[in-house]
């Protein structure tokens, strides 16, 4: 069974300016869905970051969901 991502992504004030981090490393959940959103695959992630694993990139894609799930809309 896979982990949630609450037990892979943090937020530490001391790192890249308090931005969620994957397992306390320098690379954050915008960079992990800004590189899918560029075209790259898991693969090609991994072969770029390999302290990065396939559960960390699904715990980043499983983070946006839950905040996109979580968002307000506030009108006027």
């Amino acid at each position: 069974m896979e982990r949630s991502y609450r037990t892979i992504i943090s937020i530490n004030p001391h790192i890249r300016s308090g931005k969620p981090i994957i397992r306390g490393l320098r690379i954050t959940v915008y960079d992990v869905l800004s590189y899918l959103a560029a075209g790259m695959s898991i693969t090609e992630i991994i072969e770029d970051f390999p302290e990065l694993t396939e559960e960390d990139i699904r715990a980043c894609l499983a983070y946006a969901a839950d905040r996109e799930q979580s968002l307000a809309v506030v009108t006027a």
